[in-house]
């Protein structure tokens, strides 16, 4: 834990495809035609098919096990607010920022979000990790 500090950030970025909402969908069972069937989605709200949210915010626990605090790293929690859709395509940057760091324990709280393309927010939220090392 010497590395980490309040202030502390890192990303990941993956563009989301058709074949991964396809795929996350095969995986988890969540083969809801809003994701998956263009035909379906075209007469929503969203006009074509949307990711899963789950898919999206998974960047972030990418960018918590790769980065910041690193591999080894324990989700403890983590709250979400989805904010805009991403659509196929997209590039989505998953961004993390620590917050606060337990005195008494390797706990980590970290300022949890992702962001499109446009820079604009598609999901917040908040992780509390056990950092590696433990």
């Amino acid at each position: 834990m010497s590395d980490l500090r309040i202030g502390a950030s890192a990303s990941w970025s993956k563009t989301i495809t058709m074949a991964d909402i396809r795929a996350f969908a095969a995986l988890t069972g969540d083969e809801n035609p809003l994701h998956v069937d263009e035909a379906f989605a075209q007469t929503t709200r969203f006009g074509r098919p949307i990711a899963h949210g789950m898919l999206v915010a998974s960047l972030i626990s990418t960018a918590l096990s790769r980065h910041l605090p690193g591999p080894g790293t324990i989700y403890l929690s983590q709250s979400l607010e989805f904010v805009r859709p991403v659509y196929p395509g997209d590039t989505v940057t998953a961004l993390v920022e620590v917050t606060e760091i337990r005195d008494d324990k390797p706990v980590v709280t970290l300022i949890t979000r992702c962001v499109n393309q446009h820079g604009e927010e598609v999901v917040r939220g908040k992780a509390v990790v056990l950092a590696p090392g433990t």
